[in-house]
């Protein structure tokens, strides 16, 4: 039963993990291409992980899977922030305003002490 019920982990995740690399291949944009690779290929690979500690059973292999998963569910999460973040900056400029940095922008003119800006 043990047999069956890991097999049919490994290829729901194995299903996840395909599901992320269509998500990488179909989807328009960066952040949504960030959102296909983190979340189901997160999930695909934790579902194998728990196969594995299924069909193995023993103390020291449960111990190293659960050790993968926290490392991933920590890594996966900070690298999906800190490219979104990067895409947000490009796109910003690093202000907050859209559009007013993004690349192949012009930079706005810098302005004079009383807010007016300064003449071209």
């Amino acid at each position: 039963m043990i047999e069956l019920i890991a097999s049919v982990l490994v290829v729901a995740g194995a299903a996840l993990a395909l599901l992320a690399a269509v998500g990488l291949r179909r989807f328009p944009d960066v952040l949504s291409r960030m959102h296909a690779a983190t979340k189901p290929a997160t999930l695909g690979m934790l579902l194998v992980l728990v196969a594995v500690g299924l069909r193995d059973g023993r103390v020291g292999v449960i111990a190293k899977v659960a050790l993968v998963a926290a490392l991933q569910f920590l890594t996966a999460p900070t690298g999906a922030h800190m490219v979104g973040r990067a895409v947000y900056r490009d796109l910003t400029g690093g202000n907050g305003h859209r559009g007013s940095g993004a690349a192949g922008a012009a930079p706005e003119p810098p302005a004079d002490a009383e807010g007016i800006t300064a003449p071209e």
